[in-house]
């Protein structure tokens, strides 16, 4: 079972595989798109919100596309997903209801996010790249 929003997995995917394929020069919207089997529109939104929030840049122009806006390093799973979550979702009716709600999942739930958060802050794209690359080489 996923907590995440697959928007925010979607998000923290793109941003590792323009780490991991950028090699000097942007990557097309349409070359992530079909590398994760979207259709551009679908991921649009959310590369837009990681430029809003400096994660990523845009270049425009016929060879354009996205790049690392900081390095690696300095780029945590946690604010991505924060970027992510700024993008107009459909599918996130707000919470309301009762007091047992209210008063006592949310409190719950809000805290866990906070320590959850927490550890997702210190995960970066530098350490899912060092990763990533460990797990091709194995599978070599």
């Amino acid at each position: 079972m996923l907590l995440l929003p697959r928007k925010g997995i979607l998000a923290i995917a793109a941003v590792l595989d323009i780490a991991m394929n950028a090699r000097g020069r942007p990557v097309a919207a349409k070359s992530l798109a079909s590398r994760h089997r979207l259709p551009p529109r679908h991921l649009e939104p959310v590369l837009q919100a990681l430029v809003r929030h400096g994660i990523l840049r845009g270049v425009r122009g016929p060879r354009g596309g996205y790049e690392l806006a900081r390095s690696e390093g300095d780029i945590a799973a946690d604010e991505i997903l924060h970027a992510a979550s700024s993008v107009e979702d459909n599918d996130d009716a707000p919470l309301a209801g009762s007091a047992l709600l209210s008063d006592v999942v949310v409190p719950a739930l809000e805290r866990a996010e906070e320590k959850f958060s927490e550890v997702l802050s210190r995960i970066t794209v530098a350490d899912l790249a060092k990763s990533a690359e460990r797990g091709m080489k194995a599978a070599e």
